[in-house]
């Protein structure tokens, strides 16, 4: 059974990276429906509740429009393939030199300097690493925790690693928040968002400084590791050229966001293998029989998403009769519905489909920027700021720090003071342009 889950996995990633062949939609989405049904019995109960109301949305559009299955099939199974390529690029880098040299020296320096090469360099390697980024970082920390115990050292590297990662749904443009957003908001561009939320990102992280413990000058002591900066240029070579990829195949050949993702993302493990063919080893295929989970919210949410706005579309004749006041009001409300979705466990995924599949629908194609913002940086703080995030949870495993505590004692001021500038900056960028 594993090996059946885990080819299905490659052909929905090939259909997803042949999408303009005729019929790849209808094969992708196929092949990732099938591999979230052999793998039902191991999945957890929110990706089956997502994909059960996946399956509700697809009977309503049997019954009211058949001709939304075809877009909404496209949209799941790019969005899958998304998802497939970022593991399998993920899987491939983990294994390195370059990243474990990277991680092992981000712990140099002196608290501050700690804290910030941690939040950063987390944030930077979960660019192409996505949740990899906390394995392999929290890993180290975890190490440290049973070396030398419980410190504020170590706590606060905890907070850094949860902070960086968190902030990298609001800006890096390989994440499924950013993706999800510019596929449901088509009208809106990349670097048009990327040009309000990298800066919000750097200034969250940096006002996370204030809440931190202080550390005693024994606790900062320890000899580290240096990366140097060979590793440092490659990697950062390596985003940058994936990055070029994704910018250069979406406005250059106008292919769609995550079309362009999931073809960048493959030429680099592409060439990660032929590099690894000249230097004559030949590592097995990554093992795909395990993404059931992620396979079922990322794919069932954007084909829920994908019928809800083709659904409100045909209800609507002409401009909504809304105020213009209303329109930054509900920019203003949209981080704090999915931070308020993210405590009672829903993933952001499902918040960021039901906001972007209705209000992208009705909201002033001049003022969808504003949307866009409290979007992605609503996910992004709800990334670090509740207990049922899955980096708080696999910090939670690495370490043994409670999710809860690291959410509701380390982070809670910095995720309302996040909370509280995202919906200044989503409402003031709406009412400039409405």
């Amino acid at each position: 059974m594993p090996l059946i889950r885990s080819t299905l996995a490659y052909i929905a990633l090939m259909a997803a990276i042949l999408a303009l062949l005729p019929g790849m939609a209808a094969l992708g989405a196929g092949a990732v429906s099938l591999a979230v049904i052999l793998g039902w019995q191991d999945m957890r109960r929110v990706p089956k509740a997502v994909f059960i109301v996946a399956g509700l949305a697809l009977v309503f559009a049997l019954g009211r429009d058949p001709s939304l299955i075809s877009s909404a099939a496209g949209n799941m199974s790019r969005l899958a393939g998304l998802i497939l390529a970022v593991t399998l690029l993920s899987s491939i880098l983990s294994r390195t030199s370059d990243l474990q040299q990277i991680s092992a020296s981000l712990f140099g320096g002196n608290p501050s300097a700690r804290y910030l090469s941690l939040s950063f360099g987390t944030s930077l390697v979960s660019i192409p690493l996505n949740f990899g980024s906390v394995a392999v970082v929290g890993t180290l920390v975890g190490e440290r925790v049973r070396s030398s115990g419980d410190s504020p050292a170590t706590r606060n590297a905890t907070r850094a690693v949860l902070r960086g990662f968190g902030v990298s749904p609001t800006f890096s443009p390989l994440s499924i928040s950013v993706v999800l957003t510019l596929t449901l908001l088509p009208g809106l561009s990349s670097l048009q968002l990327l040009f309000f939320t990298v800066p919000f990102s750097a200034a969250l992280v940096l006002c996370g400084l204030i809440w931190r413990e202080p550390e005693t000058a024994q606790q900062t002591d320890t000899p580290e590791s240096k990366a140097g900066l060979a590793p440092w240029l490659r990697f950062g070579a390596l985003i940058l050229a994936i990055c070029a990829g994704v910018f250069l195949l979406s406005h250059q050949y106008q292919l769609s966001y995550a079309h362009a993702v999931t073809l960048s993302c493959i030429g680099a493990v592409l060439g990660a293998r032929l590099l690894a063919w000249s230097r004559k080893t030949n590592p097995p295929l990554v093992n795909m029989s395990n993404v059931s989970n992620e396979l079922a919210i990322v794919g069932g949410s954007a084909f829920i998403g994908s019928v809800i706005s083709g659904a409100v579309l045909g209800q609507i004749s002409g401009d909504p009769s809304v105020p213009n006041w209303l329109w930054p009001v509900m920019a203003a409300c949209v981080p704090w519905a999915f931070f308020a979705a993210g405590l009672a466990g829903v993933n952001p995924i499902v918040i960021g489909t039901l906001a972007g599949g209705i209000l992208g629908v009705i909201w002033p194609d001049n003022a969808l920027i504003g949307l866009g913002v409290g979007m992605v940086t609503g996910w992004g703080i709800t990334a670090f700021g509740t207990p049922f995030a899955a980096n708080a949870l696999i910090m939670e495993r690495l370490t043994g720090y409670k999710a809860m505590d690291a959410s509701f004692r380390w982070n809670l001021r910095l995720s309302l003071t996040g909370l509280l500038a995202a919906s200044l900056l989503a409402s003031m960028v709406t009412v400039v342009l409405v």
